[in-house]
């Protein structure tokens, strides 16, 4: 198949108790439960995606400076901004069945409408080129930095580095999901993409995580972002100048929230990199959209 860029030329269901306040209320996902809906956030099961401390961060970025002259001095001046991005998707399953994780081609169309639609604003688009599936016991609850997960995406990894994979599964302990980094792939291009829990596709069962935007959160790593609450009130934050501060990731769809009230800007709840539900989330900034473009030219293009 042949890939169109636009290019410009330039240097499981939630369970509660009725009558009881959120912070109070017992929260259930995937047949795992918590306290409440924070705990299970602190819980770090909302994402697990490499957490990078600042100094890790201020070094990749660095090094993201450094690549973009290396190749501005090569001659290689193409700034990728807008695109068509393959996605090979991968379903793990137990057996047949939805319960087993079989989910039906309808939930993978639909996965890639929300994606297409969170990422309109941006110009990147995704089109689904295979599907298959493969039915693993050890590959179905494969965890982030596993020997499973190892296995899994050797054996399934299709594509280059501009090639979206993304394998849906069950993880287990009511992971939501992982993805690598742009600056990743060349190290390790085999384990490049996007883990998804199966019950958090459109119509799935992970309430209120199953409007299909853990995969946009995902995917929204994998071009290079970071959360939103990335180093707190203080330091470089998530190296996005529009994104305002954050203390903590923010979680439900507390309108108004303000937790770095020394900084500008209430709290970003409607972003997709932050830990809110995803009928809350709805924005990508046009600082994020640049940070992707440059990551993607630089790691991902051609690669």
């Amino acid at each position: 198949m042949n890939k169109f860029f636009i290019i410009l030329i330039g240097c499981g269901s939630l369970a509660f108790a009725q009558g009881q306040s959120a912070e109070h209320r017992p929260f259930v996902l995937n047949g795992h439960s918590w306290l409440n809906q924070q705990a299970f956030i602190d819980s770090g099961a909302r994402c697990g995606a490499k957490n990078f401390s600042a100094d890790e961060m201020d070094d990749n970025d660095k090094q993201l400076k450094v690549d973009r002259e290396l190749a501005r001095q090569s001659g290689l001046t193409l700034e990728v901004t807008a695109g068509t991005i393959p996605v090979y998707w991968h379903v793990i399953n137990n057996g047949s069945g939805l319960a087993n994780g079989d989910i039906p081609d309808s939930q993978i169309t639909a996965s890639i409408n929300v994606l297409n639609a969170a990422f309109a604003s941006t110009g990147w688009n995704f089109q689904l080129i295979t599907t298959d599936r493969t039915t693993h016991s050890s590959w179905y609850t494969a965890g982030p930095g596993t020997s499973a997960e190892g296995a899994m995406k050797a054996a399934l990894h299709k594509g280059s580095a501009d090639d979206l994979n993304i394998y849906s599964s069950n993880p287990g302990g009511g992971l939501l999901g992982w993805a690598t980094f742009p600056s990743s792939y060349a190290s390790k291009p085999l384990a490049d993409g996007v883990v998804i829990l199966f019950s958090s596709v459109p119509g799935g069962s992970a309430a209120p995580y199953n409007l299909g935007d853990t995969a946009t959160h995902e995917v929204g790593h994998w071009m290079g972002l970071y959360h939103t609450f990335q180093g707190g009130c203080n330091g470089g934050g998530d190296v996005v100048s529009d994104t305002p501060a954050e203390k903590s990731a923010a979680y439900g769809c507390p309108t108004g929230r303000d937790s770095c009230r020394t900084k500008a800007g209430l709290d970003p709840i409607t972003n997709f990199m932050d830990y809110t539900d995803d009928a809350c989330m709805n924005t990508f900034s046009i600082g994020q959209d640049a940070r992707m473009d440059a990551q993607f030219t630089t790691y991902r293009f051609g690669k």
